[in-house]
């Protein structure tokens, strides 16, 4: 079949809304700094009513459409398959995400029933970003809703590891695992969340090893997924277990493991105001390379400058496309 798209990417649906606090407000909410928390519609809701008077903002998001977003943002193109309700909050993410150059296929859902997923996302000062997330109705994506045809015109298929915290989300990310192995489409997973991997650390390991052609994490997830402390010590365990890796590590810049061999891809001079998206970004800077003919070191470069445009700025994306930077990077 022709491939029309770049990467066929699964994930939650989740409108962000995003704010920025100070530092002693994320204890006063009782949250874990820097991770995410799945909350009840009345928690979430108290957080919002203790924003009350701040600016807010809204972007369509959840990990896997924000690494949609920077491959068509580096001038990909690609499919996604995330569930949203028929409600304002689901109008306005599947507009948004086509407004991005990404084709958002699953349809509007009843009015009836879940809301459109949300997730508020608190950045204090020090960048460092804390989610308070309702899955709502992208909870209910299935396996029925990969639409096997679209995703075998696509190089790869791109799982976020979210999904694995509800039944029908994991077989809807397996389904899409294997239909891409039916149709010689690579495959690639993020571990997501240092906390998934509390949750599911064997499943996840089995995955790299048995399902995935290429996985990204940072070096936190790593560490705790290989039970090793240097990041350069798990890229090459990783690379034990999957043919292609990619381990990031904040101002470092990235790992790279690839047929047993690692190396250390340098990060970009950043001023880092919010790291919302960058893990995201970067992945996304990392397949449109690998689709469009880079090296998996030279996609980690366009990978890491991506992201540390990301930092410097507040939400999950660019306010405009980065292609035209690409051969500088190249050259740089």
């Amino acid at each position: 079949m022709t491939q029309k798209y770049d990467v066929f990417g699964v994930g939650n649906a989740i409108v962000d809304i995003l704010a920025q606090v100070p530092e002693e407000a994320i204890a006063e909410l009782g949250l874990n700094k820097g991770a995410m928390t799945l909350m009840e519609p009345e928690q979430q809701a108290g957080i919002l009513s203790y924003l009350e008077g701040k600016t807010l903002s809204l972007a369509s998001g959840g990990s896997a459409a924000n690494t949609m977003v920077a491959i068509a943002q580096s001038g990909g193109s690609g499919c996604y398959a995330g569930k949203v309700a028929h409600d304002p909050h689901g109008e306005f993410y599947q507009q948004d995400m086509r407004d991005a150059g990404i084709e958002c296929y699953v349809p509007l859902a009843p009015e009836a029933g879940l809301p459109t997923g949300t997730s508020v996302i608190l950045t204090t000062p020090d960048a460092e970003r804390t989610m308070c997330t309702h899955l709502g109705i992208s909870a209910t994506l299935t396996a029925d809703d990969i639409d096997t045809e679209r995703l075998a015109q696509c190089q790869y298929c791109y799982v976020e590891g979210y999904l694995w915290t509800g039944d029908s989300t994991r077989e809807a990310s397996l389904r899409a695992f294997q239909a891409a192995r039916q149709q010689n489409v690579k495959t690639a997973f993020t571990f997501s969340d240092p906390f998934l991997i509390d949750l599911f650390k064997d499943d996840f390991l089995s995955l790299a090893k048995d399902h995935c052609d290429t996985v990204f994490c940072n070096a936190e997830e790593a560490r705790k997924l290989l039970d090793l402390e240097n990041p350069r010590d798990c890229a090459e365990k990783l690379a034990e277990l999957c043919p292609l890796g990619f381990i990031t590590d904040g101002p470092h810049g990235c790992y790279v493991s690839q047929q047993g061999q690692v190396e250390q891809v340098a990060g970009f001079p950043a001023n880092a105001v919010d790291t919302v998206g960058a893990g995201d970004a970067f992945a996304g800077g990392v397949l449109f390379g690998l689709t469009h003919g880079l090296n998996p070191v030279e996609a980690a470069r366009w990978g890491n400058y991506f992201a540390s445009r990301i930092v410097e700025r507040y939400g999950p994306r660019t306010d405009e496309p980065l292609q035209d930077q690409l051969e500088s990077v190249m050259q740089s």
